[in-house]
């Protein structure tokens, strides 16, 4: 018995190296393995910060193109209309729209037999009149808020 035993102690000691072995390459293959999985992440990262960046030259490109066609002809004149074309078309939809409210609201007025003119700029003035004035407006302001803030992001 004894014999045996110092036999599979023999043997268990002589084999306990190689299971330190292989239980150390299973760790080191797990560690490679997460800086790997680390490398790629930053190889994501940073591919998609360098497609940011590649969108962001892109729509400056852009922007420039557009922008390019504006330039300055000489000519006053042609200079000054060419910078206010949308505010005079701006201008002459809203009073457009002003004259077919003024219309609406006489026609309300006339034809309900209405007391005062509030009650029939009431009934001319819908949710509909409220969100395009809103988005009008809001275009308008929200461009210049942007163009003004537009030097401040390149910076």
């Amino acid at each position: 018995m004894i014999t045996l035993l110092g036999s599979f102690l023999g043997f268990f000691s002589s084999a306990l190296p190689e299971f330190i072995k292989i239980y150390r390459d299973h760790k080191d293959r797990d560690h490679e393995l997460a800086i790997m999985d680390r490398q790629i992440e930053r190889t994501q990262k940073g591919d998609t910060q360098r497609l940011e960046e590649i969108q962001i030259s892109s729509e400056a490109q852009i922007s420039q193109a557009m922008y390019r066609h504006a330039r300055k002809t000489g000519v006053r004149w042609v200079d000054a209309l060419g910078g206010t074309v949308r505010p005079l078309i701006t201008y002459a939809f809203f009073l457009l729209y002003a004259g077919v409210k003024i219309a609406q609201i006489l026609i309300v007025y006339k034809t309900m037999s209405l007391q005062n003119w509030t009650d029939a700029l009431v009934y001319a003035w819908h949710l509909e009149d409220q969100a395009l004035f809103a988005t009008v407006i809001s275009f308008w302001f929200g461009q210049r808020m942007l163009h003004k803030n537009r030097s401040g992001w390149s910076k």
